[in-house]
């Protein structure tokens, strides 16, 4: 895969969407946490982008991204932690968002 050109935001971006999107939703609550993460114009440019990616580009783009940014294991439970605040961001951590933290979660532990 060519290398993907997402600053650290844009990658921040790119990820919540990818788990807010885990129960096929995304509601404004978690949009609301995204943004507080990252700005308003990044967020509709990383979302549109995500719109257009299947599950697998998306998987392969994150990876891909988190290996250029040096990504390590602190920077990874920091990821994980804002992951934990946009899912319970509604009040509800349903069985899909579990099930994402927990591929996520497996899936970080490659890099």
């Amino acid at each position: 895969m060519k290398t993907v050109d997402w600053t650290r935001d844009e990658l921040l971006a790119y990820i919540l969407l990818f788990a807010a999107n885990s129960d096929f939703k995304e509601d404004n609550k978690e949009r609301n946490v995204i943004i507080s993460k990252v700005d308003v114009y990044t967020f509709q440019e990383i979302h549109d982008e995500f719109n257009n990616d299947n599950d697998y580009q998306g998987i392969q783009k994150i990876m891909a991204s988190l290996r250029q940014h040096n990504y390590e294991q602190e920077d990874v439970e920091i990821l994980l932690a804002d992951i934990k605040t946009l899912f319970f961001s509604d009040g509800k951590f349903n069985i899909q968002e579990r099930n994402m933290l927990k591929c996520l979660n497996r899936l970080f532990k490659t890099l």
